[in-house]
């Protein structure tokens, strides 16, 4: 029983340590496997060293990406850090900008 208990702090370190460091840990890596597997030609990306770029072509293990116009560059997929989706990006800023717009505009015939 005394043994036991003396291993108690032990075991709660061990737990401690998987619940803040292993596992979100593990879930960052499936988070990020899952975003390269969905890489599509036309994606806008930015890479792990801060580069944005569009995907003009995808391979296996790497992909072809368009940094500036006529000006390619090959990256493994793992560099991919984040996609940027225009077509979702497009619809809410201007959704937001025309009703931004309409407010200030009441605001200014009222004064």
């Amino acid at each position: 029983m005394k043994d036991a208990l003396s291993l108690l702090p032990i075991v709660a370190i061990a737990a401690i340590f998987w619940l803040l460091i292993i596992r979100p840990a593990s879930r960052q890596r499936k988070e990020a496997a899952s975003l390269q597997s969905r890489l599509a030609a036309g994606d806008d990306v930015m890479l792990t060293s801060g580069i944005l770029g569009t995907i003009t072509g995808l391979a296996d293990d790497h992909v072809e990406l368009e940094i500036a116009p006529g000006v390619a560059i090959r990256v493994v997929r793992g560099a991919v850090a984040s996609v940027r989706r225009t077509d979702v990006d497009d619809e809410s800023p201007s959704a937001d900008g025309d009703h931004a717009v309409g407010s200030d505009d009441t605001d200014h015939e009222e004064r």
